[in-house]
């Protein structure tokens, strides 16, 4: 048979399986699998995986194993059932290229629930579009990467080459479920990853570092609170003065070769901010935990530095943080950028695929956000490719995902899969 011939028959199982595919992420998208609470979902793909006859691996992951390897982000919350779970196809033949294949399962927070216009954990679907907490962030392109490999089967095809299914946690705040993988010995010749990237393959990814500022105050009645410092306001002070490094380092961007195009790529959020007992007491305390980008090729240990500079120079200027000088706690992600390189033969198998769903070349695009990537780049030099469908409103309200979009993603998927791996008959 020729490759034109098995490329349409995998097309063609695509789309007859899309209904169960949609079936499925469904079920998947229901299970509100936020940090600490993903244990369903992973038994969920377990089973997926054991249905199909893959070997899996189901594992609890030791922060000991990890801590001190590259690109990893201090736990601050109960880690005592978090879990991997890698799913091996192993062929008959051997004959092309091996492949990792990662989504991650865990999911930002809803936050207040009126503010959706339908439950988070119950997905609709609705004009063309699926909408539930994890939809498009990305619980889709885990489910179509999965329907991708049913339908290289259901074409009477079948892989030569090895392949690691693998779903992990924590991508939304350390990546080290991703890491996790690396540690326990999964590699491969490529990566691929099908994050919501709408239809673009991402070329270049900030850095994220996640850090948290600790104020503390003197309490007083609010009647003489000249006489008490205001922890709250204190800590306002500093954020000002984090926005102008955020603004520095976006001077820097300017001249970098994939961001220079893109306006204000990197971005510091003060993301929550906790503080104060009592409405009429001058607040004691306030803790503000904040997230800021790195570019590739930036060091996390001198960006830690800058941040750590600017905040003690910023409570030099203050009447009461001069003398009550604040803390910085490392939270979370302290992750470098990434730069897809070294990948021209992954690039390629993939441009057969994208010109045969989409037509054309494929479109690229720098990332202002980060993805499990660049542990499989930085750390082994494995080509790592990202990309996938559309959608809107990731970590908002109402997130949704583009089903067309999802379903030429996942036949891209197919394709690609099939060209470099290679695959033969059953």
């Amino acid at each position: 048979m020729s490759a034109n011939e098995n490329n349409k028959r995998i097309l063609d199982a695509v789309d007859a399986g899309f209904d169960a595919q949609l079936a499925t992420t469904r079920d998947f998208v229901a299970i509100p699998s936020t940090r600490g609470a993903e244990g369903p979902c992973q038994d969920m793909i377990g089973d997926l995986l054991r249905q199909r006859g893959y070997e899996v691996d189901d594992w609890h992951i030791d922060v000991d194993d990890l801590k001190n390897l590259r690109g990893f982000g201090p736990i601050e919350h109960d880690f005592s059932r978090a879990r991997t779970v890698v799913g091996t196809y192993r062929p008959s033949t051997n004959a092309g290229k091996s492949l990792i294949l990662q989504g991650h399962c865990d999911v930002v927070p809803v936050g207040p629930l009126d503010m959706w216009e339908t439950p988070p954990f119950s997905p609709v679907v609705k004009d063309g579009k699926m909408y539930g907490r994890g939809a498009c962030d990305m619980k889709s392109g885990t489910i179509g990467a999965l329907y991708a490999l049913d339908a290289i089967r259901a074409a009477g095809l079948k892989p030569t080459a090895r392949i690691h299914f693998q779903s992990v946690i924590e991508e939304e705040s350390t990546g080290v479920g991703a890491l996790s993988t690396l540690q326990r010995g999964y590699r491969a010749d490529a990566c691929f990853i099908p994050e919501p990237t709408d239809g673009h393959m991402i070329r270049s990814q900030v850095g994220v570092i996640w850090f948290r500022i600790r104020v503390r105050g003197f309490p007083v009645h609010v009647f003489e609170a000249g006489a008490g410092s205001n922890a709250i306001m204190a800590a306002y002070h500093l954020i000002h003065a984090l926005e102008k490094l955020e603004a520095d380092w976006n001077k820097r961007a300017a001249s970098d070769k994939h961001f220079k195009d893109v306006t204000h790529p990197l971005n510091f959020n003060p993301g929550i901010i906790k503080g104060g007992d009592w409405a009429s007491s001058v607040p004691a305390w306030c803790d503000v935990d904040c997230r800021i980008a790195v570019l590739p090729g930036w060091s996390v240990k001198d960006c830690q530095q800058e941040i750590l500079a600017c905040v003690a120079g910023a409570a030099r200027d203050h009447r009461f943080l001069s003398n009550n000088p604040p803390t910085i706690e490392w939270s979370g992600f302290l992750s470098e950028g990434y730069e897809l390189t070294d990948s021209a033969a992954p690039e390629a198998a993939f441009g057969k695929a994208y010109a045969a769903v989409y037509g054309g070349s494929t479109p690229e695009k720098a990332f202002t956000a980060l993805t499990d990537t660049r542990f499989y780049g930085l750390n082994y030099n494995i080509p790592s490719l990202c990309f996938g469908a559309s959608g809107q409103a990731m970590h908002g309200f109402n997130e949704w995902v583009d089903i067309e979009s999802l379903r030429k993603s996942t036949k891209a998927t197919a394709l690609f899969i099939a060209e470099w791996c290679g695959v033969e008959p059953l």
